[in-house]
């Protein structure tokens, strides 16, 4: 048995970014991922996951240039997105071009489920299950990336504390647009819904993809009816009529872990590693870093030999990410806690410094710094919500 230099166990898009990336880089590398599944995912991609990881223009289903923040009372703050747009990914076709694309870099590609990390007898071997033949194989590998999602078999087996990463639970539904005029649609706006009704903790969606569109809900509590709190999203935007397409849910990690590797061969990416932003739940652009952070950190690690180089991984990653992970989860912890707050929250957006300093820093993936004064009239403002001595605007 020929081994491996790394074995990445999922291909969503953080395990195949790191696939790629080794692949490219002249690795011998192998990428195991189950077929067929589908997570949900409202697949808005920043410019900047544009650039960074060259993603063509033909994987984007839909160019955003407007955002629509919901009150719990129904008022409605539209965001321009000046000088640019969001890009929509549709997670079926997109991870698959994504697999594809580190396939012909020249990664292995398996599709099967994953078992197990075997050491017996010496050396590291990732055992899964194949899909076609239903018989257990193994793969020798110097190198394991878990980039398996928020219940990672890899973590749970591997890393301490990977068996207790706290998520939520979302849930969309892929459905055909209304027809023009039907209902109050944009095809090139988002609608982000909060709304205690829909979710307690979180928020609704309702995000188009050109041919289609998500429309879907995430929450930490138990016993909250996700089919019900989407179809009611669905029936208070009008589009209780439309097919519904395809439906999906799935977990989604609520903070990065405190450790990504296990001292010896294995680190996690993506989900895995817990890399979803707080307040907006995006993953995408996270998890393409995360894995290629870990892919970085294998590839020191290879040439070093040293399995210490592996947690580079966590810290290239936090490096450039930490603060706006603090700043989104104050966010979060401040206004999704009742719809009083979430009221505010939603009149907080309508000023213009909010609106731009927002989208700057979503747009490029970092805190914006050249407009200090601005910074501050918004720390005022944002307190002087929170403490009640502004109201909110209603419509």
């Amino acid at each position: 048995m020929m081994k491996l230099d790394v074995v990445v166990v999922g291909g969503g898009p953080s395990g195949a970014t790191a696939a790629e990336d080794l692949a490219r880089a002249g690795h011998r590398v192998a990428l195991i991922d189950r077929a067929g599944r589908i997570k949900p995912c409202g697949g808005a991609i920043p410019p900047r996951a544009i650039k960074d990881f060259a993603i063509p223009d033909d994987q984007l289903v839909a160019k955003i240039t407007t955002a629509r923040m919901i009150s719990p009372t129904g008022r409605k703050v539209d965001i321009p997105i000046e000088g640019g747009f969001v890009g929509m990914v549709d997670r079926e076709h997109f991870d698959e071009y994504l697999r594809e694309r580190a396939a012909e870099a020249g990664a292995e590609r398996h599709t099967g489920t994953f078992l197990g990390i075997d050491r017996e007898g010496g050396g590291t071997r990732v055992i899964y299950r194949d899909k076609d033949s239903g018989e257990e194989r193994a793969l020798a590998t110097r190198y394991v990336i878990g980039a398996d999602g928020a219940r990672s078999g890899v973590a749970r087996q591997e890393v301490p504390g990977g068996d207790k990463i706290p998520y939520v639970i979302a849930y969309h539904e892929i459905i055909a647009p209304p027809e023009p005029g039907a209902a109050d649609y944009d095809p090139l706006r988002c609608d982000v819904v909060y709304d205690g009704a829909i979710s307690p903790d979180f928020y609704g969606w309702v995000f188009p993809h050109g041919g289609s569109c998500s429309v879907g809900m995430g929450t930490g509590v138990d016993g909250i009816d996700l089919k019900a709190a989407t179809k009611a999203l669905r029936a208070a935007s009008g589009l209780s009529d439309c097919a519904t397409i395809r439906r999906e849910g799935a977990p989604i990690p609520l903070h990065p872990m405190e450790r990504w590797d296990n001292g010896a061969d294995v680190v996690l990416a993506g989900d895995a590693a817990g890399v979803v932003a707080p307040s907006s739940g995006e993953g995408i652009f996270y998890a393409m870093a995360g894995g290629r952070a870990a892919a970085t950190a294998t590839q020191a690690a290879l040439a070093s030999g040293k399995a210490r180089d592996l947690a580079l991984a966590r810290k290239l990653f936090m490096k450039e990410h930490k603060n706006v992970f603090k700043i989104l989860r104050a966010m979060q912890d401040a206004y999704y806690k009742s719809d009083e707050r979430r009221e505010r929250f939603v009149s907080l957006c309508h000023d213009i410094d909010v609106q731009r300093l927002t989208f700057e820093a979503y747009m490029n993936k970092s805190l914006v710094k050249a407009r200090p004064l601005a910074h501050i009239k918004i720390g005022l403002k944002n307190l002087a919500h929170l403490t009640g001595l502004v109201r909110p605007l209603y419509t």
